[in-house]
C-alpha cells in the first residue's frame, strides 16, 4: 500500500509539473485545464473575467506601470504569491537585486500547482509590490523595476 501511495504521489508530482509547463507556454489565460496521467488527474478552472466579456490576453512579465513611471514584473496567473522557494528560505530576489531575463523571481501557487514567476527582461528590483502569501490576480504587478534599467 505504501509503494502504491508513493507511486501515486510521483505521478501527481509529474502531472503538476506538466500542468505548470502547459500554463507557462500559452499566450492567453485558459478557461480550464485538465491534465491526466493514468488514474491521476488535475482539473483547474478560472472564472470568466467581467471586463467587456473578453478574456485577458497573457501579458509579458515586464510591463509599463499603470502610472507610466516604471516597468513592473506581473503575475502570470491567479493564485498565491510566494517570494521564497520554501518557508524559512531567503527570497528569490530583494529590493536592489539585479535580475536577468528568464531568472526566477517568485512562485505563484495556483490550485496546488507551483508556477515559477520569471523575469521577462533584465532590470533592478526597485520595489516589492506584494507580500509573501498574498493572493494575486493575473497580470497584477508584483515587482517594480528601476527606470532605465
Amino acid at each position: 500500500m505504501t509503494s502504491e501511495r508513493t507511486t501515486q504521489a510521483a505521478i501527481l508530482a509529474e502531472v503538476r509539473q506538466h500542468a505548470a509547463l502547459l500554463l507557462s507556454e500559452i499566450d492567453t489565460q485558459p478557461r480550464s485545464l485538465h491534465v491526466q496521467a493514468g488514474d491521476v488527474a488535475v482539473d483547474i478552472e478560472w472564472p470568466e473575467p467581467e471586463r467587456n466579456g473578453t478574456r485577458p490576453v497573457r501579458t509579458e512579465a515586464a510591463l509599463p506601470a499603470p502610472n507610466g513611471r516604471r516597468p513592473v514584473l506581473a503575475a502570470p496567473a491567479v493564485g498565491v504569491f510566494y517570494r521564497c522557494p520554501e518557508p524559512g528560505a531567503d527570497p528569490f530576489v530583494q529590493e536592489g537585486d539585479v535580475v536577468l531575463a528568464g531568472q526566477q523571481v517568485a512562485i505563484i501557487e495556483s490550485m496546488k500547482v507551483m508556477l515559477p514567476v520569471e523575469a521577462e527582461r533584465a532590470g533592478r528590483i526597485a520595489e516589492v509590490l506584494k507580500g509573501d502569501g498574498e493572493p494575486v490576480e493575473y497580470g497584477e504587478p508584483l515587482f517594480a523595476l528601476a527606470e532605465g534599467e
